[in-house]
């Protein structure tokens, strides 16, 4: 956190809009003339100092450079003539050593300006707006201030390198907010106060930032936990501003919390949904996510339990109308929506340099622009939920048609279709979220920019990382991504992981999974009785399914049959997995891999 001279005092909704704000108070009158909510304006602190960026990094990298040249030319003196002797700084020397203020305070400000978002609109959200009323309390809760602290410190020590010892600092923060935590919990009173509440929610997010294998991640049980304190919360608590905003990002997690366990959502889809007066489209947009996961935690249960029959084949076509009945919502959804909620196609590319996808910070096509960060995650949240019915819809089809070739379906050519694109679609809103724009100012001005709780706007952020990390690991997994898709993706959550900081996305990189393919292959193998014509021992072995005679693979089908056969050598492993044979990490992969069916 430095000093940055005299920034613009106008309101967060002017500086959103990149106008000149008349600072009138309480409201201004360009929002006033506009029909837009002034959000006010910032504090005098929050005015004066702004958060350390990747330039203020460099600068700070810089700044030491000479000094240390000094100190090691000290060092080479005292060596023999003949030997010259070259020591390249550590990270900790290099920054440790130039921090003009605590680190508590710089990680703070990094905090606010990574993962603090503002709305920029009045029918639109943030994200953990909640964080700021919370510091600025008379009384910080001391289980919220540890966890706030750990998963701060432990976010700039990611974006700052190794070296340091920020890991093992953010470590004691969050010893102790679990600690403290778990005694707010034990008070009847404590347990329902907000600050408890946002405590495990950053405790979450914490396992987020810092997880380095799949078996370190408690994400789900801080999640669940919120979900329990949500439901034990008074409904009163939801009409304060702080209230609402900590319930909506309970939802949001709990939604991708029931997608990648395969559970029922708690509560049902009516009870989530309460805030759609003043938010009608992202509220509706999660209703349909809330009903995607209740609608694959039943079709997971019967093709799971139930026997071959007639009865139960019935069950399973139902299961499909009801998929492409709320397939055709998500649709119907995206086509009614205003303006402010719609994205445009900036920019097209055709190169990749030196051919290297995992390298490439966009891949051949088309580049959409967003109104702000919000905005496409609930978009790609949608798509993520379409991919996930395309999947159920051609589960139950090879469910019921079995033996018969399952690609040779109505029903999978169509999902084929849906599938193929949508993952264009999130593809194409990657470049958006990770700074892409900011190098092109020429751009920049049809991309609109978040607004965030302090630092510079078009600045590399972590919270877009973040946002994307289960999107691209929905496509990664896909029976439908190509092979160099494949590889893009996995170098942008590689990205993400060494540079934005979202330790966890490292870890899902390492995730070879193939949906729907390998979950049909274990519903063939639990599925009792299975036609007598069928060799088990031949289904796990074959590379594809055998289709019956008379029937021919067309385009898209041969191009499966291609990424099946270079993808062999892990069906072992996948059937393994499958079968419930697994280590305690693999039982957690497989959980992930419940996100995409």
């Amino acid at each position: 956190m430095v000093y940055c001279g005299k920034p613009s005092r106008g309101c967060q909704m002017c500086r959103a809009r990149r106008i000149k704000c008349d600072e009138t108070k309480p409201t201004c009158n360009q929002c006033a003339k506009s029909r837009r909510q002034c959000p006010g304006y910032k504090d005098e602190f929050d005015l004066v100092f702004r958060n350390e960026t990747q330039a203020t990094e460099r600068r700070a990298r810089k700044a030491n450079k000479k000094a240390l040249t000094q100190k090691q030319g000290k060092q080479g003196s005292q060596l023999p003539s003949k030997t010259v002797a070259i020591h390249k700084p550590t990270p900790d020397q290099s920054i440790l050593s130039t921090l003009q203020l605590p680190v508590d305070q710089q990680a703070t400000c990094h905090f606010l300006s990574n993962f603090v978002l503002l709305p920029s609109h009045d029918n639109t959200r943030g994200w953990m707006e909640f964080v700021v009323p919370l510091l600025k309390s008379e009384t910080v809760a001391p289980s919220f201030k540890l966890a706030f602290d750990a998963c701060a410190i432990a976010s700039l020590g990611n974006r700052v390198g190794p070296g340091t010892n920020f890991e093992s600092k953010a470590l004691g923060y969050y010893t102790k907010a679990l600690s403290a935590t778990f005694t707010a919990l034990k008070d009847p009173v404590l347990s329902k106060e907000d600050s408890t509440l946002a405590a495990v929610l950053l405790l979450g997010l914490f396992e987020n930032i810092t997880a380095k294998q799949l078996g370190m991640l408690a994400w789900g049980s801080h999640i669940e936990g919120a979900i329990q304190l949500v439901r034990a919360r008074e409904k009163k608590q939801i009409q304060t501003r702080t209230g609402l905003a900590l319930f909506v990002a309970t939802r949001t997690q709990m939604i991708i919390h029931t997608l990648t366990t395969g559970s029922p959502p708690a509560m049902g889809v009516e009870w989530w949904i309460t805030d759609n007066v003043k938010n009608y489209y992202g509220a509706e947009c999660q209703r349909l996510n809330i009903r995607t996961a209740e609608l694959r935690a039943e079709s997971n249960r019967l093709m799971t339990t139930l026997s071959r029959s007639p009865e139960n084949i019935e069950l399973l076509l139902d299961i499909i109308r009801r998929c492409q009945i709320l397939d055709q919502q998500h649709v119907a959804w995206a086509n009614q929506l205003p303006d402010y909620f719609r994205y445009k196609s900036v920019a097209w590319e055709d190169n990749v340099p030196n051919g290297d996808y995992a390298m490439a910070e966009v891949y051949p096509g088309r580049i959409d622009a967003y109104q702000d960060l919000w905005v496409v995650s609930v978009w790609n949240m949608m798509r993520c939920s379409r991919i996930i019915l395309a999947s159920l819809i051609v589960r139950c089809a090879a469910w019921v048609c079995a033996p018969v070739d399952y690609r040779t379906t109505p029903e999978y050519a169509t999902a084929a279709r849906t599938c193929h694109d949508t993952i264009t679609d999130i593809i194409a809103s990657v470049p958006y979220q990770l700074g892409w724009f900011s190098k092109r100012k020429d751009l920049l001005e049809q991309a609109n920019l978040s607004s965030f709780g302090c630092g510079e706007e078009d600045a590399l952020k972590g919270l877009p990382g973040y946002f994307l990390t289960w999107p691209l690991t929905c496509v990664q997994g896909q029976d439908y991504t190509t092979d160099t898709q494949r590889a893009w993706v996995k170098g942008r959550l590689q990205f993400i992981g060494n540079h934005i900081g979202i330790r966890y996305a490292n870890v899902l990189n390492q995730l070879n999974l193939r949906v729907p393919s390998m979950l049909i292959r274990r519903d063939g193998l639990m599925a009792s009785p299975y036609p007598g014509s069928y060799n088990f021992e031949k289904l796990l072995s074959a590379k594809t399914a055998p289709a019956m005679a008379g029937y021919t693979l067309n385009p898209i089908q041969q191009q499966e049959a291609m990424q099946k056969e270079r993808v062999e050598r892990h069906k072992a492993e996948l059937l393994s997995k499958a079968s419930g044979t697994l280590h305690h990490d693999e039982r957690v992969a497989d959980g992930l891999l419940q996100f995409n069916h």
